[in-house]
């Protein structure tokens, strides 16, 4: 039985755990496998640059699917397509899970990927149904579960890799979804907000293609060579089907992404604020517990096991929980400007302080801690200014590029700082380690990435009214 759209309005906190559930599964599952690669590597015996594909594959799959998905949500009801994404990402789950080679847990982590879609539709679903009070607060805490789940699951990925196997990250991910699948069956109602309007193919494989050729360039990058003719060749394909995207847009009846909304200040700024908190954001997933790890050997590091280095990210992810519903009070009362400048303030310092101070545990715990309150406070923002800032039929799909946009920063961003890391080397007994100095330059850049994002919010358009649903039909639930 599916519950209509008043039985949500008077059980928000309900629907918003559900809904909060189903994104957590999707953020653990995009970290956890990060502290496994090791295992991963040595169980199929598989050079590092065959294993790394296991993060790609669910990073192009992502990309590609959560535009169309959000807007195939905005076309035919979010909570029908959350329960697809759903289904898909569990279906993942298992065939990694019960993978018997590589290219068996590619697969699977492929197939994954489509959860992508998951947050702009539940984002959706809380501004379709939701009282308007509770809307800022309850997008803020959807938005919170990215760096939440993302944090929580390298500490979650290290115990059950030490002590019940790398097939466990995958089925912990089965469970976490069918839970959720149930609880949006059971009690999450169907959105009454549909855009009246044909499925854009050609538009989806142009958008497709370009993302494709963008993010597998970025992420080889380090590998090929950033010079070398495949990576170049990638760039430059992405280039070329970007404009034929946009051309195409431009001229079709019904776009999947309406260029004429994207041009929109309040949402192209938004954009590229999340452009560039992804390109600073991802970086901490990488610097934090590799340094760490490093052997006090080196002359810095702590030579922390995989598990405890998870522990320093974990302020991080608890000062999101509260940062994220914050952002949303603080939208509501003074406009979401001021929470996402706050943020990336905030995320800018931490870096810095990192950059400047790494050499104690507390130095870390501090920096880990003003990273979580700027990152949560700052994604909030970003959801709820693009949800503001766009008519009701376009939420899925607008919510989805800011999604993509922050994802394409963070592929960028992450392989920027290994570069920086990697650049320098000293040795310590037989082992060779990054310099110091690379970790210093990495904070550095990550902090920069922030001053930016920082910049770009003072170009965000102030406080205004949400816009009119122009071109929205409804339907009985």
């Amino acid at each position: 039985m599916t519950p209509n759209v008043d039985e949500a309005k008077r059980h928000p906190t309900r629907t918003l755990l559900i809904l909060a559930g189903a994104t957590t599964a999707f953020a653990l599952a995009q970290t956890m496998v990060v502290p496994a690669l090791p295992e991963i590597q040595q169980r199929f015996h598989a050079t590092t640059a065959a294993a790394t594909w296991v993060l790609t594959a669910f990073l192009l799959t992502a990309s590609v699917s959560t535009p169309l998905l959000g807007r195939l949500g905005d076309m035919y009801g979010k909570e029908r397509l959350l329960l697809v994404a759903l289904a898909v990402f569990g279906l993942g789950s298992v065939i990694a899970a019960v993978s018997d080679s590589l290219a068996v847990l590619i697969a699977g982590r492929a197939v994954q990927g489509v959860g992508g879609a998951l947050f702009p539709l539940a984002i959706g679903i809380v501004r379709d149904e939701f009282p308007r009070e509770k809307i800022a607060i309850g997008i803020g805490a959807i938005s919170a579960t990215f760096g939440i789940g993302s944090g929580a699951g390298l500490v979650i990925a290290g115990l059950l890799v030490d002590h019940a196997g790398v097939e466990w990250i995958f089925w912990l991910s089965v469970v976490v979804t069918t839970l959720a699948a149930f609880g949006t069956w059971r009690y999450v109602p169907e959105s009454p907000v549909r855009a009246q309007a044909r499925l854009d193919i050609g538009g989806a494989v142009l958008a497709s293609l370009a993302l494709l050729a963008l993010l597998v360039g970025v992420s080889q990058g380090n590998s090929w060579g950033w010079g070398s003719g495949r990576v170049l060749g990638l760039f430059a394909a992405a280039v070329a089907f970007a404009a034929a995207f946009v051309w195409f847009e431009r001229r079709t009846s019904d776009p999947i992404v309406d260029m004429r909304l994207m041009a929109r200040r309040a949402v192209w700024t938004t954009n590229a604020v999340a452009f560039a908190v992804g390109f600073a954001m991802f970086g901490s997933f990488i610097l934090i517990p590799e340094l760490v790890q490093t052997p006090a050997a080196a002359g810095y590091g702590f030579g922390a096991s995989v598990t405890a280095a998870g522990l320093f990210l974990l302020p991080s992810s608890g000062v999101m929980l509260f940062a994220g519903p914050l952002s949303g009070r603080l939208g509501h009362r003074f406009g979401s400007k001021l929470p996402l400048a706050l943020g990336t303030l905030a995320a800018a310092l931490a870096y810095f302080w990192l950059a400047a101070e790494h050499s104690a545990r507390i130095h870390i715990y501090l920096g880990s801690t003003l990273l979580g309150l700027g990152i949560g406070l700052a994604f909030a923002a970003m959801a709820n200014l693009v949800v503001q800032a766009v008519p009701q039929d376009q939420t899925g799909v607008a919510t989805a590029i800011n999604s993509i946009m922050r994802t394409i920063g963070g592929a960028i961003g992450a392989q920027v700082a290994a570069a920086l890391v990697t650049a320098s080397t000293i040795s310590v007994g037989r082992a060779v380690l990054p310099a110091e100095s690379g970790y210093t330059d990495a904070f550095l850049m990550s902090g920069a990435g922030a001053v930016v994002a920082l910049l770009a919010t003072l170009a965000v358009p102030g406080p205004h009214r949400a816009p009119a649903r122009a071109g929205v039909a409804t339907e009985a639930a």
